[in-house]
């Protein structure tokens, strides 16, 4: 449960702020931004941040 409101709590941020971390500025991450939309896929922040809970978890256990 704590994850989970990590993650909304970040979601909020990402979405109030305007601005993201230079974290979510990875190469590999899309960005298209159309006339009145923008979609952003952090593809490559998604798979860092898995690969990093992945080895806390294993750590951890």
């Amino acid at each position: 449960m704590i994850i989970g409101l990590i993650i909304v709590a970040v979601g909020i941020y990402i979405t109030l702020g305007g601005k993201l971390p230079p974290l979510f500025r990875l190469p590999g991450d899309i960005v298209y931004r159309g006339n009145n939309t923008t979609v952003f896929l952090p593809i490559t922040t998604m798979i860092l941040i898995s690969i990093i809970l992945n080895l806390i978890i294993r750590l951890l256990r």
